[in-house]
């Protein structure tokens, strides 16, 4: 196993020491950050990249110079090694770069990784979701990014976030970028205002476009254009007093996983921003036009445990009978391979598993296992999935459906390229 292979290396712990000691003099206050912070300047040393902390005088040539002094820098070629054989490689030649806000287990990030960028940041509070990170991309991600000064981040070109839907104050309208404090939001439009990097891309759900009645949309969009961005919604409607027209605006840039080669009833809202001056619109992916079915994501030889006893079961079709009776309309989702595609999965999945059951010839339904479920939001077959089932399950019920993803980061790439 990968990871092993990190442990196992003395010449890395070596390494990791020395640069443990330069964090505990620049970053006395971040102690939880640490190994968050050495293993990004192990990253940056190796591909020869501006390291984090450049505000508190942080230079690629002082951490180099730090190395060479304990004659451990031979070490360096070792874990440049170790790095390139990670589950989910970095790019050599990247084509751009971006950091990975609210990552999860970063399926953003492999999207973007697919059309040649490269990330160079990322931030992931959920100490599970880290440990999968960890794993899969041999980098751990900063934790809260409350406590993070956006002036350490390195330049970038691209920032990622799919981040959580919060209501905003309706106090003092118009203040720009004072509207959002004591949301998460507002540190993102602090990274964008200092970093300006030239393009965003923020992930969330489709109800983000009914929020409060639609405010929480304009007052973020408001706030986004007022530090310098635009995306395909024009000023006059952002500005306006019509939420209708603004959020008939935002809904087409919904896109469905079913139109991506993924058989998910997954719809997501994804707001691409660009620095004003360097694209007026942006060219959302077309459809991939093809088909598949719940069967393409299946295995062959599920474990008996993921179907699902009698009294589950059983309490599935009453809650069924009586959500019809009530006029809710949902009990369970039952799909069988044949089917086009399956309910949206949630991070609620592993509770009971109701909105997506796959049915069985003489048995119970079953719910997917963890391995369906990364296969059910397009990750790749290397990718490691944690070994709880229970994490598991809620990791890939938050994540993005990554073939969007990477449609996207094409796109982006493509239009990047010609500024």
């Amino acid at each position: 196993m990968f990871i092993l292979k990190v442990l196992m290396s003395n010449l890395k712990l070596a390494v990791y020491e020395h640069l443990n000691a330069i964090a505990i003099k620049f970053f006395p206050e971040m102690i939880p950050d640490h190994p968050a912070i050495v293993d990004h300047w192990l990253h940056a040393i190796v591909r020869n990249e501006a390291p984090f902390g450049k505000r508190r005088g942080v230079t690629l040539n002082r951490l180099l110079s730090r190395l060479r002094k304990s004659e451990v820098i031979e070490g360096v070629g070792e874990l440049s090694k170790i790095l390139s054989e990670a589950p989910i490689p970095h790019n050599s030649s990247p084509k751009f770069t971006f950091i990975d806000l609210f990552a999860g287990i970063g399926g953003m990030r492999i999207g973007f990784q697919e059309a040649h960028g490269r990330c160079i940041f990322s931030s992931e509070f959920e100490k599970n979701a880290q440990e999968t990170y960890l794993l899969n991309h041999a980098e751990k991600p900063f934790g809260d990014i409350t406590k993070i000064d956006p002036r350490d981040i390195p330049a970038h070109d691209v920032l990622l976030a799919g981040f959580p839907c919060q209501p905003f104050s309706h106090a003092g309208l118009k203040k720009g970028i004072r509207d959002t404090r004591g949301t998460l939001f507002h540190n993102i439009a602090e990274i964008l205002k200092t970093k300006k990097p030239k393009v965003a891309l923020l992930e969330n759900v489709k109800g983000l476009i009914s929020h409060d009645q639609g405010y929480t949309l304009q007052t973020i969009l408001r706030t986004l254009t007022a530090i310098g961005y635009q995306c395909n919604i024009s000023q006059d409607v952002i500005e306006g007093d019509s939420l209708k027209t603004l959020q008939a605006e935002a809904r087409k840039m919904v896109l469905k996983s079913t139109d991506f080669g993924i058989p998910q009833n997954r719809q997501r809202i994804y707001i691409v921003l660009w620095r004003k001056g360097l694209s007026k619109n942006f060219s959302y992916p077309e459809p991939m036009g093809k088909d598949v079915t719940v069967g393409d994501i299946l295995e062959k030889s599920p474990a008996s445990k993921y179907t699902i006893s009698d009294r589950l079961w059983n309490g599935h079709k009453r809650r069924k009978i009586q959500n019809k009776t009530n006029g809710k309309g949902f009990g369970y989702g039952l799909v069988s391979s044949d089917s086009l595609y399956t309910n949206t999965i949630s991070a609620r999945y592993y509770k009971d598993g109701s909105e997506i059951l796959v049915s069985q010839k003489n048995k119970n339904p079953r719910k997917l296992t963890p391995k369906e479920a990364s296969f059910l939001q397009g990750f790749p077959p290397e990718f490691i999935v944690n070994q709880s089932d229970v994490q598991a399950y809620k990791q890939f019920g938050n994540s993005v459906t990554v073939p969007v993803i990477a449609s996207l980061a094409k796109q982006i790439r493509i239009q990047l390229l010609k500024v």
